[in-house]
């Protein structure tokens, strides 16, 4: 019942995610925390906008498969390798929007590593945030196909930043996350806005500088 519950939950999650742009082509997944060190996860190539539970399979603490004949995402690892350092993300959710693949490449060809936010109201949003005058700092690291490199090197970046909400991998997009499937879709949300509204300000200066 877990299982069918959170698989739900995640479908559910990924046809909001694809209804506002951010899981185009097929991109993008999404996972949940189970019991006994098991994960539940979007199965490779799906259109993230007709999820059904049908298209949630399960792997390891370690991404290797107990679905059998079902395919995880080859950034399985990248949703795994939270779980194992953070005992409180109960669900990561992964999206590629425009402005967050746009902003990162553009933001990391520039030498700046992390996208700083502060002075957002929508910030509350996220998780031990109560005022629009903190700070968040969300890592960008570059992109690469080597999964097991790729998840080190996010982790050393996050245990860099205080109470880490989110990461961007550059030209590639979000990974955010909550205690559960409804808190990260409301993290992910918040941030992709966040995202769009940095991005609108640079455009902006640099349009009436």
């Amino acid at each position: 019942m877990e299982f069918e519950a959170i698989a739900q939950s995640l479908a559910e999650a990924g046809g909001f995610l694809a209804s506002q742009g951010w899981a185009p082509a097929t991109s993008g997944n999404y996972s949940a925390r189970l019991a006994e060190e098991q994960v539940a996860i979007t199965v490779s190539g799906r259109d993230k906008g007709q999820l059904t539970p049908a298209d949630i399979m399960v792997v390891d603490s370690q991404g290797q498969p107990f679905s059998p004949g079902k395919r995880a995402s080859a950034e399985t690892l990248l949703h795994t390798s939270l779980y194992l350092a953070y005992p409180e993300v109960g669900a990561v959710l992964h999206t590629h929007s425009i402005d967050c693949v746009s902003l990162s490449r553009w933001l990391l060809s520039r030498g700046q590593d992390s996208l700083v936010l502060t002075n957002y109201e929508l910030l509350k949003a996220l998780p031990g945030i109560t005022t629009h005058d903190g700070e968040v700092a969300i890592p960008i690291v570059a992109n690469s196909q080597d999964m097991v490199a790729l998840s080190k090197t996010v982790l050393t970046r996050l245990q860099a930043v205080q109470a880490p909400v989110g990461y961007i991998i550059a030209g590639h997009g979000l990974y955010s996350w909550g205690a559960t499937v409804p808190q990260a879709r409301m993290a992910t949300e918040a941030l992709e806005v966040l995202v769009s509204c940095a991005l609108q300000a640079i455009l902006l200066d640099q349009r009436f500088a």
